[in-house]
């Protein structure tokens, strides 16, 4: 009897000890320590803000017209297109652009550097209804050319310097316009497509951003052009380059005046008032 009370007594302290290590085992999540999370991952660097463009100050302006002396050439008929993407195109050749004795498309620039310049714009060669718009432009050494098809219909861009081809663009319908850079060496691009072959668009390089093409009166103005004397220089993509010098003031505006003709190219001189 001794024996059988002392074994209930030890299975008691037994089972009284390990009562704690059960119930410590059985507590519900809440009772035990916090679990370690993953750390959250860092946002991602949203791209810095581009800065809003500065308005171009300072400086004078040159303004004038180009003139067509004489009978302007009979523009060559171009054959219509059968694609219908093309129709509103021009069918008469565009070189040389006469109204009422005002000449357009003249691309008008100060020749050489100057020492304080403005930003250069975006250049842009649009196709519509297989005709390039614009026609003529300048840009800046180093300045990328934008080209884009807003036709409904297949369009290559191919950029020459003489002979040479700088590149060649496909151009699907109604394709977002592309970047493509000019080269360094280059002064005068010409732009063709060999889909539509009456296609053309002339790029002029030029070392500063000041210049401007003349529109369908003749008419063009250069602005914020630090004050000094500079050389202009007129250039037409048949008809050849007409040079003239003027001296532009602070706040001033000076008026120069080119002449061109259907006669040899170097007989007709500008002028500055």
């Amino acid at each position: 009897m001794k024996l059988r009370t002392l074994g209930v007594a030890v299975l008691g302290v037994v089972g009284l000890a390990a009562l704690p290590a059960c119930q410590k085992e059985e507590s519900p999540p809440a009772a035990r320590g916090p679990v370690a999370q993953a750390p959250a991952p860092a946002p991602k660097p949203e791209a810095p803000a581009a800065e809003p463009a500065q308005p171009v100050t300072g400086g004078g302006t040159v303004q004038g017209t180009v003139t067509f002396k004489g009978t302007p050439p009979a523009p060559a008929a171009v054959k219509p297109s059968d694609d219908p993407a093309c129709d509103g195109m021009a069918l008469k050749d565009q070189s040389v652009l006469v109204t009422e004795g005002k000449l357009a498309n003249v691309l008008v620039r100060v020749r050489g550097l100057v020492p304080r310049s403005r930003p250069a714009q975006p250049a842009l060669i649009d196709q519509q209804k297989c005709t390039y718009t614009p026609r003529v432009q300048g840009v800046t050494a180093g300045q990328q050319v934008f080209i884009k098809n807003s036709d409904g219909t297949l369009h290559n861009a191919r950029a020459l310097t003489g002979s040479k081809t700088v590149f060649n663009v496909a151009q699907p319908p109604n394709a977002k316009a592309v970047p493509r850079n000019l080269p360094a060496e280059a002064e005068v691009i010409r732009f063709k497509c060999d889909i539509h072959p009456w296609m053309a668009a002339w790029v002029v390089v030029n070392p500063n951003p000041y210049f401007a093409t003349s529109g369908a009166d003749g008419s063009f103005s250069i602005e914020h052009l630090p004050a000094g004397t500079y050389t202009l220089e007129a250039w037409h993509e048949t008809l050849g380059t007409r040079t003239a010098d003027v001296t532009v003031t602070e706040g001033g505006t000076a008026t120069a005046s080119f002449e061109f003709s259907s006669e040899a190219a170097n007989t007709a001189q500008g002028g500055v008032k």
